[in-house]
């Protein structure tokens, strides 16, 4: 028997293995996913023994979507319900607003209220910061300036210098006696012993999101808490692409230039963070926080700047942020600008955009020159020429590396957040942005996207259609691995 395991364990092992892929494939085919997902699992598991189920395994299980739904009852509670109806917006009262909501907008706000209770708030101030230096100086301030709670949600969260003047603030606000809650990915951050015990012995309560075994292994591992938020008393919100790393601010020894965007919102649309906040919080602390008025504090802001707060992620029931994105490009009708770090979009997107241009609206993608990720870039360079065949006009970031996730439609829209433009963010992270219904600042945003073309270059189509085969081989191997990137 030994003799014969010896003599043909190389059999055995791929026999087990393809048995294993049966059971796998009868899996996945039962599933009511994407087509193309499918197709590319299937094609993985096949072709690739062994590594094929090892993919699988760390990204195709879906055994944590159910534990997060289980999860989910902060939406349910009372508090919770009567500050969405007090917040809520009727219909017939859209119109009154000043400038005026336009009917594609209104439905647009019915499509978010429908799907994942994000009411409209009507009362607010909202700033939009350009790069992590601005963006910490405002935020260090505005938590250093903290009388009650300090919420916080990050991907990414080190300990370097950025991060441990945030970590040593919190220390020290906790210390004075605010309440500090802090949530971090447990992929995407890195926090020593030394800084955790800090924190502990403060009185900053911190948890890990999904804590892995190997996160230095699993940096692609499905459902990530991909956001960055952060609320203050319950009248302060941030939120955009900005981490908390010496990567995301411009100190002069930084190797490359990093472009990015946050927004700063005071006002109504901060109770919609908190909620989303809140929601996490009773996950990853496995508890079920009491809910007081003191979260939601009375606004006094009289601004009108109409916002809506988008979240999606695997415990929605569906895609909250893709479906607006295709939305508001399917019902532009002057232009379209979109930044994103990396592009790896679906079928919905690609045709919004392709069907968009055609018609005659000005549709713009900047992407960085540079990326880093080969894979990803690779992956995105595969859709450029269907986007280009149909006039969509393509610019690559020269100047450093753009990680901006924008989008300006019409001198109407705006949505400024964490969420790319690809399958993880669209399909699997945990994402949240903010959807903005305001003439001034959607002008804002335009000058600043005409103002990151000054360092891009546009791709002109002749050009990229004579690019070698090799980038061809390369571009089409990196887009069948699309739907897991």
């Amino acid at each position: 028997m030994l003799d014969f395991l010896t003599q043909y364990w190389w059999t055995i092992a791929i026999a087990i293995n393809y048995i294993l892929v049966i059971i796998a494939v009868a899996t996945i085919l039962f599933k009511s996913i994407n087509p193309t997902k499918t197709l590319t699992y299937i094609i993985v598991l096949l072709v690739f023994p062994f590594f094929g189920l090892i993919v699988y395994y760390f990204f195709g299980q879906e055994y944590r979507k159910n534990k997060i739904f289980n999860r989910k009852d902060v939406l349910n509670n009372h508090l919770i319900q009567s500050i969405h109806k007090d917040l809520k917006i009727q219909p017939e009262s859209l119109n009154l607003y000043e400038p005026k909501i336009d009917e594609d907008q209104i439905r647009l706000i019915h499509l978010l209220q429908k799907n994942d209770k994000s009411p409209l708030t009507k009362f607010n101030d909202v700033e939009i910061i350009i790069n992590g230096e601005n963006k910490f100086e405002k935020l260090f301030t505005d938590i250093d300036n903290a009388k009650e709670h300090i919420h916080i949600e990050y991907y990414i969260l080190k300990d370097d210098n950025i991060g441990t003047r945030f970590l040593d603030l919190l220390c020290k606000k906790a210390s004075e006696g605010v309440t500090v809650r802090l949530s971090f990915d447990d992929v995407g951050s890195k926090i020593s012993s030394k800084m955790k015990k800090k924190l502990t012995n403060a009185g900053v309560q911190y948890f890990a999101f999904m804590p892995v075994l190997f996160p230095k292994f699993t940096g692609k591992m499905n459902y990530r808490n991909h956001r960055k938020i952060v609320i203050i008393d319950g009248e302060i919100g941030y939120v955009g692409g900005i981490n908390v790393s010496d990567t995301y601010v411009n100190y002069p020894e930084n190797k490359a230039y990093w472009r990015d965007t946050h927004l700063k919102i005071i006002g109504e649309s901060v109770f919609t963070l908190q909620t989303q906040f809140l929601t996490n919080w009773n996950f990853v602390a496995d508890t079920s926080l009491t809910l007081n008025r003191s979260f939601f504090p009375q606004n006094k802001v009289k601004t009108v700047t109409p916002v809506q707060i988008a979240a999606s992620g695997p415990d929605t029931d569906w895609a909250n942020i893709m479906e607006a994105i295709f939305f508001a490009i399917v019902t532009a009708e002057d232009y379209v600008y979109i930044t994103t770090p990396y592009f790896i979009p679906n079928d919905q997107i690609i045709t919004a955009m392709q069907v968009a241009s055609k018609s005659g609206v000005d549709v713009r993608l900047l992407i960085p020159d540079k990326s880093d990720s080969w894979t990803a870039k690779h992956a995105t360079n595969s859709y450029l020429e269907q986007l280009l065949d149909a006039n969509v006009k393509i610019y690559r970031y020269e100047k450093g590396f753009i990680h901006a996730k924008t989008m300006v439609v019409d001198d109407v829209f705006t949505t400024i957040g964490t969420c790319n433009m690809d399958y993880r963010s669209f399909n699997i992270n945990f994402e949240i942005n903010a959807l903005i219904y305001n003439k001034e600042k959607a002008i804002e945003a335009k000058a600043i996207f005409n103002n990151d073309l000054k360092s891009a270059i546009q791709i002109n189509l002749e050009q990229w259609t004579t690019r070698s085969n090799m980038k061809r081989i390369q571009e089409a191997y990196c887009r069948l691995w699309a739907p897991l990137l």
